[in-house]
């Protein structure tokens, strides 16, 4: 069976990403790129992006199924009062006059005015009733206009969660397969502190806005997305204060000169060599809370201790370093913001 080109063009991308051959500029996290061929990141930039933004649609589709159902919850009783209070209002108007009875109590009334008095009062209940009726068919048109929509929401959520499920399955199928297979060593699931991130600004859609490196870059004389500056600060709001470098001039087609990435260092004071001991551990600890906070602030991948995370294919080895901590990603976590 063939697969799709985007699942291609990913794993040909993450082969030469993660491909031992590829070679890394200096070793220094403020001059070092980040991977391979230019084009090929491209296309695995993408792959990520078209991944996140299903799944952007995704949980849009979730919260207006949760907002609609709650919208029917609140018309459930409204309709039930209607409908008692219209059944009311006619065997009120039956009891004075109404239905089969309206003829003989009205030429049963004594006298004109009293004749009078009781007419009005049938225009009224009438009145009263037929707005009370028209109300509960409105309310009825709506619930079932609710329903058909939720109906709607819910299979088009299928339909997203078994393309997304397929598409992820082929891919992990396709990386099984190549030599840069999951080498699942390590995965860093747990253990990361409490605080959860602040989610960066979306669209009324639930999708991700188009932003430029617009903002000051607060590590360096350059410039950040607003969502990187978002993410940027909540890293050190949970606690990870260690030194920090985002912004890079020109001269990478990566997402350090776009403002869209930062190096975190493991060792408080900079980028030293291989972390060992308390500042191996706080690197690893920081990567598991970006995964675990990716989606809220829009994380693309993060790289640490030869090991990269993306949101399609979670963590696989990563090969492209030269045996340096800085292109190994040894002596600092690297995060991508979409």
């Amino acid at each position: 069976m063939s697969r799709p080109p985007w699942i291609v063009a990913a794993v040909t991308a993450l082969a030469i990403l993660l491909t031992p051959t590829v070679v890394l500029g200096t070793a220094s996290p403020a001059n070092a790129s980040e991977g391979g061929d230019p084009a090929l990141i491209k296309k695995l930039d993408e792959t990520n992006r078209a991944y996140i933004d299903a799944q952007n649609a995704l949980a849009a589709s979730l919260q207006r199924q949760k907002d609609l159902d709650a919208q029917q919850a609140a018309l459930e009783p409204k309709y039930a009062k209607l409908r008692e209070e219209t059944q009311s209002i006619s065997v009120a108007a039956y009891q004075n006059g109404g239905g089969l009875r309206s003829a003989a109590t009205l030429l049963s009334s004594g006298t004109p005015g009293v004749f009078a008095d009781r007419v009005s009062t049938l225009e009224v209940i009438a009145r009263g009733n037929a707005d009370q009726l028209r109300q509960v068919g409105v309310l009825r048109d709506e619930l079932g206009r609710t329903k058909a929509t939720i109906d709607a929401e819910v299979a088009k959520q299928q339909a997203s969660m078994a393309v997304m499920t397929k598409q992820k399955a082929e891919l992990e199928k396709a990386l099984a397969e190549s030599k840069n297979a999951v080498d699942g060593s390590t995965t860093w699931s747990g253990g990361t502190p409490s605080k959860t991130a602040e989610p960066a600004p979306r669209r009324a859609d639930g999708s991700w806005p188009t932003e430029s490196c617009s903002t000051d870059d607060p590590t360096t004389k350059g410039c950040l997305t607003p969502r990187t500056l978002h993410a940027l600060q909540q890293v050190q709001k949970a606690g990870f204060t260690h030194f920090v470098s985002c912004w890079r001039p020109p001269g990478e087609p990566y997402e350090h000169p776009k403002g869209r990435a930062c190096d975190f260092a493991a060792d408080a004071k900079g980028f030293g060599g291989v972390a060992t001991g308390a500042s191996k551990e706080y690197g690893t600890q920081l990567a598991a809370w970006l995964i675990k906070n990716a989606t809220a602030l829009g994380v693309m991948y993060v790289i640490w201790f030869k090991q990269i995370w993306t949101p399609a294919g979670g963590w696989h080895a990563y090969y492209s370093g030269q045996g340096d901590p800085s292109s190994d990603h040894t002596n600092h976590v690297h995060m991508s913001i979409y």
